[in-house]
C-alpha cells in the first residue's frame, strides 16, 4: 500500500489555513493541503517536513508538525497521513508548482467545487482544530 501525506499549516494567529490550488489532476482547479508520497526508507515524519518544505518553503525551523490523523483507502490502495502545524512566525512561501493561499476558517470546506477530497477537507480541519499546538514547541 502507498502512503501519502498531507500538512494542515495554521498561521501564527490559527486564523488561516495554507492551502494549495491543484494545476493538474487529481483535483485540478481545487484547493488541497500540501504534501506528497512518502518515499521508501523514508519516515513519515521525514517526508511530512520534505514535502512541506518542498511544497510551499517552510521549513523545520519554522513549524512542529504533530501527526494527528490517518485515512486508509483500500480500495484505492493508499493511506493518507495527516500532520498538524502552527507556524511560530510570517514565513515567506516559496511556490514549488502549485500557487499558495491562505483561506480563513470561516472558509466552506464542504464546497466540493472549491476543495479536493469529496468532503474530507471539512473534516480534517475540524480535528485539526482540536490538536493542541503551540508555536513556542518549536525547537
Amino acid at each position: 500500500m502507498k502512503t501519502y501525506n498531507c500538512i494542515v499549516v495554521f498561521d501564527k494567529t490559527k486564523h488561516n489555513i495554507l492551502f494549495c490550488k491543484r494545476i493538474k489532476d487529481p483535483y485540478k482547479g481545487l484547493y488541497n493541503f500540501p504534501g506528497g508520497k512518502v518515499e521508501d526508507g523514508e519516515s513519515s515524519e521525514d517526508a511530512a517536513y520534505r514535502e512541506l518544505h518542498e511544497e510551499t518553503g517552510i521549513s523545520r525551523s519554522d513549524i512542529m508538525l504533530k501527526h494527528f490523523m490517518d485515512l486508509t483507502y483500500y480500495v484505492q490502495d493508499f493511506i493518507l497521513e495527516l500532520y498538524v502545524g502552527q507556524l511560530a512566525d510570517d514565513v515567506t512561501l516559496v511556490e514549488e508548482v502549485n500557487p499558495l493561499v491562505w483561506l480563513p476558517l470561516t472558509s466552506d470546506f464542504t464546497d466540493i467545487n472549491a476543495y479536493a477530497g469529496e468532503q474530507n477537507i471539512a473534516h480534517i480541519v475540524n480535528i485539526a482544530l482540536k490538536c493542541p499546538l503551540s508555536s513556542d514547541q518549536i525547537e
